[in-house]
């Protein structure tokens, strides 16, 4: 072994999880909301067929009066909102991890920590849930792993031009779906499912283990094919523009008032403009198109709603109003224990041969009844399981596996 190895092999094993005294709250809560507001968006997905997560006409009840409000609410507050959010936290955690690209002992340390990642999400995505979204985060995470040494302003102006710049690429197709020639544009407005496709897919679910594992699996080639393919080039950005955020100390609340409380008012005019388009459209009859594209031109800019709720989150967190966001910190610790605990409830209920089997069964106001009371489960248990353990359970079993080494879980008595 060379000097250099042994100087890097002693490097690695100095290596060490923050402490809990050494978090960044701001993050943690961050987090917290994240993971949170994820499910709301994921619950159609888990408990409905793919298909009717993107056309409402296709569900299995009347999406008309409480049910169109409860869906108005999840497109509105929620869609691509946290998961925004989540993959920025991402992107400042590869930084957390592995610090600049000449530190070779903890970019090794960060190799290693999405390697065991892409073995997590592979697990999660084809036993339980095809809606997974780390193996994406993993494969996304080794582009943006490259750029760790580019400083904040530029990895800021780089992801976040190529997010917007990209959201403009989705907005001119929306308009051009409902401007454009009708030769052209009924490709747009065709169905590509039927109401019998979605009543064999809920059979499917509902006949047991095997018919739901061969729903799920096929779901996950198509999903999994499109995000490693084609939705890594809207991750990265992201991902670039937390890194940066975070590197500026945007994130750990080191920024100006005035930019949070600006970002606020931006996100709150955004989430007005879309909360009145969304409702003219979902009201709007079936195949027509209320607001000529422009409800789909604001939604595609989920990033200024995204930074209007992050900024209102640091500003509770480091201003002296933390105990507004205290509940969401143990959350966000605990961020892949409650991400992959959604699963196991969402999926116990909807199709798993150990639970009821109620896919298809219930509508957008009850899944809301669902939703409220998971957050309200990891609420209450993560600040429980966290006052005894230094660590979620699975956070323990991925540092455990990225640093080699056995590390303790239970806090000293």
């Amino acid at each position: 072994m060379t000097e250099q190895t042994a100087d890097q092999t002693a490097r690695t094993l100095s290596l060490a999880p923050v402490e809990a005294r050494d978090r960044i709250a701001a993050l943690d809560a961050l987090r917290g909301l994240a993971v949170l507001g994820i499910l709301a968006v994921n619950a159609a997905a888990f408990a409905l067929p793919f298909m009717v997560y993107d056309d409402p006409a296709l569900a299995p009840f009347p999406v008309q009066g409480a049910n169109a409000t409860a869906r108005w609410a999840v497109e509105v507050f929620f869609q691509q909102k946290f998961i925004t959010l989540f993959s920025m936290l991402f992107g400042a955690s590869i930084y957390l991890v592995g610090g600049e690209t000449g530190d070779a002992a903890r970019g090794a340390l960060l190799r290693r920590r999405l390697l065991w990642l892409a073995a997590i999400a592979l697990i999660h995505g084809l036993a339980f849930w095809y809606g997974d979204v780390l193996l994406l985060y993993a494969w996304a995470g080794v582009f943006v792993s490259l750029m760790r040494s580019l400083p904040a302003r530029r990895l800021i102006t780089l992801g976040l031009g190529l997010t917007l710049l990209l959201a403009s690429l989705q907005a001119g197709l929306a308009l051009f779906a409902a401007h454009g020639p009708a030769a052209l544009t009924g490709e747009f407005a065709r169905p590509q499912f039927t109401p019998e496709m979605v009543r064999q897919t809920i059979e499917a679910y509902r006949s047991g283990w095997a018919g739901a594992l061969g729903q799920n699996l096929t779901a996950w080639l198509v999903l999994q094919g499109t995000s490693l393919t084609v939705f890594v080039f809207s991750t990265v950005p992201l991902m670039m523009l937390g890194m940066g955020l975070f590197k500026s100390g945007f994130l750990s609340g080191r920024a100006p008032t005035g930019l949070y409380l600006a970002l606020a008012a931006l996100g709150a005019a955004a989430l007005a403009l879309l909360g009145v388009l969304e409702w003219r459209e979902l009201t709007a009859p079936a195949g027509r198109s209320a607001t000529g594209g422009l409800g789909d031109v604001v939604g595609a800019y989920p990033i200024v709603i995204t930074l209007g709720y992050a900024s209102l989150v640091i500003l509770a967190a480091t201003r002296g109003a933390g105990v507004l966001v205290a509940g969401l910190r143990p959350v966000g610790r605990m961020a892949l224990t409650n991400y992959l605990a959604q699963t196991l409830i969402m999926t116990t209920l909807f199709y798993m041969p150990w639970g009821p089997r109620l896919f298809g069964r219930m509508d957008y106001v009850q899944l809301w009844g669902v939703v409220a009371a998971v957050w309200a489960l990891q609420l209450v248990w993560s600040p429980l399981w966290l006052s005894r353990f230094r660590m979620g359970p699975l956070e323990w079993v991925w540092r455990r596996l990225t640093y080699g080494r056995p590390l303790p879980l239970r806090k000293a008595a």
